[in-house]
């Protein structure tokens, strides 16, 4: 009867050590966030153009929208017009990929998108690509 009562007190007294645990969760919740590729697309109304002919375009390059009105949005911050080639140079210089890509407004004056085009390329953009539809 004796050991019966020793076996019940030890029993009792265990405890199970969650801390690791947690710390192995957290470890594992910053890793996923951290290697994780977030898009970033700003939520403007923008109707785009579909293609036949579109492909998937590498998530690093410099994104710069244009809205039905003309308005330019440099990776989600508005910019001026006169403005946008020295800002992509800026971002061009920091970037290992020298890509733009471009997402328009299909009903955006053809000469406006043209501009825009023309802008990437003189600051120093090797590819300049146009986000479109998939059909």
């Amino acid at each position: 009867m004796k050991g019966l009562r020793t076996l019940r007190r030890s029993r009792d007294g265990e405890e199970i050590n969650i801390a690791p645990l947690i710390d192995m969760v957290f470890i594992l919740l910053i890793f996923f966030m951290v290697s994780t590729t977030f898009v970033r697309d700003l939520q403007l109304d923008l109707e785009r153009p579909g293609a036949a002919t579109a492909a998937v375009s590498d998530s690093r390059a410099i994104r710069v929208q244009v809205d039905r009105r003309g308005d330019l949005y440099l990776d989600g911050q508005p910019v001026k017009a006169w403005m946008l080639e020295g800002r992509v140079r800026d971002r061009l210089a920091n970037s290992s990929l020298k890509a733009v890509l471009v997402t328009a407004d299909k009903h955006l004056d053809t000469g406006a998108l043209v501009e825009v085009v023309d802008q990437c390329r003189m600051a120093g953009a090797e590819h300049v690509g146009l986000s479109v539809e998939g059909e």
